[in-house]
This record gives structure tokens, sequence and C-alpha cells, in this order.
């Protein structure tokens, strides 16, 4: 078997409701580039890559797909090496590692065809056939009901089964977002998990005075309290709060993570399985967090084909730390307008009562509907 064609997707569809969050950056549109590879005996795999996906399509269609053609997809790790060395001088982190991120997932998913057998059980075996998911939401749509907008959001998703949340702060007062989570926490009750994610917009002491306020709501993690580059910053911040504070959705690679990881500068790291370097990247990186007692639990923002992989790369990864009540690793689902998620996959990934069933089909355990990238393909 031989890898015989790389082929990008570009897919766009308009927001019927516009969101924003503390970055100001106001979401009108949804996209992303799935990768399509086919081999010589006719199976195909899928994957995704995270960020603007006309810069991946292009970072694939001339630096990478070319070299990968004739190889035997069965070789993951290889190409994975090759690839990256082959670009590193001027790609270490960004879009150059979601290009091969998507390649990755894609001869995993082939692989798991090729052998009859989900991902997970390629990547060592499922420690868990559900997982629990955590609903993203809550972003700013209507300033002028910011509170009751939240609240509403919320209980919605208390509504639909789920057991936890994860909302957006930075609202530019410590106040203002206190006022906001703490309304959110009297309306969904103490036993329902909380977290907030500020998107790096605080610097390094309003996060640590708005974390001490908001560790009296019980706030299960703090995410991405401030700028990603600032490990220091994360390390006071960290030693200064009592509750977990979480990020690295926007980190790329076991070097990327090394330092973070080492340093303990967080508690919990969050490599996304389509920017960080793939299924075979996000392995090791969970594997050095381990290593150093630290908790991985994977971002997710993307297709049906992302929320796969994750999903797979979250049953293969341990109990952490192994327990009789383990904290088990929680799967992002987020809730926002998506139709690349809700309806790419024949059979889309649902939660019930907040949790979502592992697949047990082949490769990434979903079956693509073509008919969706033909309606959504950026042209």
């Amino acid at each position: 078997m031989q890898i015989k064609k790389v082929t990008c997707h570009v897919l766009s569809s308009s927001v019927e409701h516009p969101f924003t969050s503390s970055r100001g950056w106001l979401y009108k549109r949804r996209g992303t580039c799935l990768v399509e590879i086919e081999t010589s005996d006719g199976i195909v795999g899928w994957g995704e890559c995270y960020g603007p996906s006309a810069v991946a399509k292009a970072f694939i269609d001339t630096q990478l797909a070319s070299h990968i053609i004739g190889r035997d997809p069965f070789d993951v790790e290889v190409i994975w090496e090759f690839l990256y060395n082959r670009i590193k001088d001027y790609g270490q982190t960004g879009m150059a590692i979601a290009a091969i991120s998507g390649i990755d997932i894609a001869l995993w998913d082939i692989v798991g065809k090729a052998s009859g057998k989900p991902v997970h059980k390629l990547l060592g075996g499922a420690f868990r056939t559900e997982i629990n998911a955590y609903a993203t939401g809550l972003y700013f749509t209507d300033t002028d009901r910011l509170v009751d907008e939240a609240v509403e959001e919320a209980q919605g998703y208390v509504r639909d089964g789920f057991k936890a949340i994860k909302m957006k702060i930075g609202l530019g007062s410590i106040e203002r977002d206190y006022e906001r989570v703490a309304a959110v926490r009297e309306a969904v009750g103490p036993n329902i998990q909380l977290m907030v994610d500020a998107n790096h917009c605080f610097s390094v002491p309003i996060a640590i005075r708005l974390g001490r306020q908001l560790e009296k709501l019980n706030i299960e993690w703090f995410e991405e309290p401030i700028s990603p580059e600032d490990i220091d910053g994360y390390i006071a911040v960290t030693r200064a709060l009592d509750m977990a504070v979480a990020g690295g959705e926007n980190g790329f690679t076991r070097w990327g993570f090394r330092d973070t990881i080492a340093r303990k500068a967080m508690d919990i790291v969050q490599p996304d399985v389509c920017a960080a370097g793939g299924l075979t990247e996000s392995k090791k990186i969970a594997t050095l967090a381990s290593a150093h007692g630290v908790e991985c639990v994977p971002h997710a923002w993307g297709s049906a084909v992302g929320l796969a992989a994750t999903i797979q790369f979250l049953a293969a990864l341990p109990d952490q730390p192994p327990s009789l009540f383990p904290f088990q690793p929680m799967l992002e689902f987020e809730q926002c307008e998506n139709p690349f998620r809700d309806h790419l996959a024949r059979e889309p990934i649902h939660q019930v009562n907040g949790t979502v069933t592992v697949p047990d089909k082949p490769g990434l355990g979903i079956e693509i509907d073509r008919t969706v990238i033909d309606q959504y393909r950026d042209a």
C-alpha cells in the first residue's frame, strides 16, 4: 500500500449569530481545512488542520504533499519526522505544524481502516469507552445582556445534560467578569463543573486578582489567563492561585511544550491534535506531561474530523492520576454554530447526559458525507 493522492478541502460557512471573546474578534464565519489522503488500495483517510484554512492548504500543497506520495501510510512516525525536519528551519510552530497535523491524523485514519481497528487501539488501547464532555460557549453576543445571555445559555446546556461548562471572560473589568461568572454559578448550581477562559487577555497582576475572586465560585480551571509566550508569568499565576491554571491550545510539538511542562508553568496543558502535531505528537506531549505530574486535557475547535480524532486521543490517555475515583480528562465539545461539526459525519457525534461514546469503528470511527464538503467548499 502506498499514498497515492493528497487533497485539501477548504470549507467555509457564515454564522447566523456572530459572537466574540476577549480578543475582540467577531466570528462571522466558520471554516476548516480537511485533508483527504487516498492510498493505492483505495482507502481514504481524513485529517483536519487548525487555523486559517487557506494557509494550511498552501503549506500542504506546496511544501508537504509531494514528499509523501508513494510512501507507506503505516510509516506514520517516519513521515512525521521527515516532514518536520524538512520544514523546521522556517516552521517549528504555527501553521506549518498545523499542516503536518492534518496529514498525521489522516494517516492514522488510514492505518486504522486498513487494520480494521479504531485509532485508540493503535495508540495503545482505550482506558475508557465513554468520555465526559464539557460544553464550551457563553461567548459575548449581546453587549446589553452579557449577564442574562450567559445565564440563559448555561441553563440550556444543563438541560441538554452537560455536567460541565466553560465560559468566556475578559470584559475589561474584574467586577464585570466576576458578576457574570457568579450569575452563571448561581444559575447552574454547585454540582456543575464550571471553567473560565480568558483567551490570554490579562496581565499577570490582573489575572491573579481576578483568579482569587473566582476561586470563591469553585471554578475548575482558569484557562489562558495571560499571553502564551510568558512562561514566567504563567508560573507566577499558577503559584498564586489554588485553582488549576490551564493553557497550551496555541502550543506546538513536544519541544514547544517542554519548558512549560518541565517548569510546571500550568497545572493543565491543552494541546490541540489538529495544531500541535497531530495524534503522533500529541501522544508524546501527553507522555511528557504525565512524567511531570501535569494533566493533559486537549483543546478542540473544529469539524467532526478533529472532534473524532480528539475523542480517540482522549480514550487512550491514562487516568490522571490513577485512582479508585479518577479525574478523567474531559472532551471539549464547543457548542457554537458549526455545520462542519454537526453535519460532516454521516453519524454525528452526540453527547448524552454529559458523556460521549468512543467510536469503535475502524480509523477515526466516522464516515464523511461528501455532499457537505461540496455544499460548503470555499472556492
